[in-house]
């Protein structure tokens, strides 16, 4: 085929204000018209922090009825085409469209400041309806179920298995979990084993950091001075957060004992994977300066970098200083993401972006990230999607 199978690592959707009211237990309705109105008001507070509003009233202009693809079939169908995509993995959406899952438990999920029982009804009302908008188009869509897992692993494993039965075949944990129990802790094997049974992917996606110790307060509170920096250090560090959790896995031995477990990090971009796995390769050797530490890897039977290579695998968007360190991330790990509905995504000029991302590197190397390694992951039906590719798909030439 002359054209490239593209399927995005990163996409988001979510229901507009109110929308999630019909998929929540009707005992949380009440609770939840009262917190619409909280959530709506703390959501543009964040917006004028983040200088998203102007940015994004003026980015959106006279793109209006596309962007309500982060919910509508319709719309989002006609975005995909028009990029040449063929298929996507779905997270849920936050600030851009007023349209984060309720109860804390959106992009940015964590149990920090949040409600055990509530957050975990946020998550199940996402995964209702998201359940439903993949089955709308399940050969192009794979959806992401919430699971707040920190709370109640018992509950976690239940929900790893509603979601499989119901056609999401992957999971988001919070990248965060305060003074809950860390990913080593062995209170998740059981939520590792259901992973690895049912073959669902486990995924940690970027947002979460310490925002409290940047901002003064998180979410702002109305009045309180924002602290001089808070941004700086916040998107300094927001990468280093998001990629954590591996290293808890890593080294707990989990990829050792579930060989099979697939863990990918999302739209934390790939630059720090080589430096990353350098550090890990070097503490786990036989370096003099490690001996005098005692035994704290013989559980390990391979290096970090080898299970790295093996279990886990990173959706980005992955510009072209990115596509050059693609052999020292690993090829066969890396998934390119539009990351739509927002600005900072690709859209609507994925054709020009994909081309400076990937223009004159080899073709086999440029057909696995843009589509054959999720693929692979997610288990798209590359046959079925075929027909599509060679009506919509991005040339090949125009890599060339």
């Amino acid at each position: 085929m002359d054209r490239y199978l593209v399927l995005s690592s990163d996409g988001h959707v979510g229901l507009p204000p109110g929308g999630y009211r019909d998929y929540l237990d009707p005992k949380y309705r009440e609770i939840f018209d009262a917190a619409m109105k909280i959530q709506i008001e703390k959501t543009r507070e964040a917006e004028k922090l983040f200088l998203v509003k102007e940015i994004n009233e003026a980015w959106r202009r006279g793109r209006d009825r596309l962007l309500t693809g982060a919910w509508d079939h319709g719309a989002r169908t006609e975005v995909m085409d028009g990029d040449g995509v063929a298929g996507e993995v779905l997270f849920p959406d936050g600030i851009t469209e007023m349209n984060a899952p309720p109860f804390g438990a959106g992009i940015g999920l964590t149990p920090k400041g949040n409600d055990r029982e509530l957050q975990w009804a946020g998550a199940r009302a996402h995964n209702r309806w998201l359940a439903e908008f993949c089955q709308m188009a399940p050969e192009r869509r794979h959806g992401v179920a919430i699971v707040p897992a920190t709370w109640d692993v018992a509950e976690a494993v239940k929900e790893v298995r509603w979601a499989r039965a119901n056609g999401l075949g992957s999971i988001m944990l919070p990248v965060t979990w305060g003074d809950h129990k860390p990913y080593h802790h062995p209170a998740y094997r059981p939520l590792w084993a259901v992973c690895e049974e049912l073959g669902v992917v486990v995924h940690f996606h970027s947002g979460p950091a310490d925002s409290e110790q940047y901002f003064g307060s998180w979410p702002p509170d109305p009045g309180e001075p924002v602290l001089r920096g808070a941004m700086g250090i916040y998107v300094s560090e927001v990468a280093w957060f998001v990629a954590r959790p591996l290293t808890f896995l890593i080294w707990g031995g989990v990829f050792e004992d579930f060989p099979k477990l697939r863990v990918v990090i999302t739209e934390g971009t790939s630059a720090w994977v080589p430096s990353y796995l350098e550090l890990l390769d070097q503490r786990a050797s036989d370096h003099p300066g490690n001996a005098k530490l005692g035994d704290y890897k013989s559980h390990l039977k391979r290096k970090p970098s080898e299970y790295f290579a093996r279990n886990i695998r990173i959706g980005a968007s992955i510009p072209r200083r990115e596509a050059e360190q693609r052999h020292a991330i690993g090829v066969g790990n890396l998934m390119w993401g539009s990351d739509f509905p927002h600005p900072e995504g690709t859209w609507p000029e994925t054709a020009a972006r994909l081309a400076a991302s990937f223009k004159g590197l080899p073709d086999a190397e440029i057909a696995a990230i843009l589509g054959g390694n999720a693929a692979a992951v997610y288990g798209f039906d590359v046959e079925k999607l075929a027909p599509l590719v060679a009506r919509i798909g991005p040339e090949k030439r125009a890599f060339a």
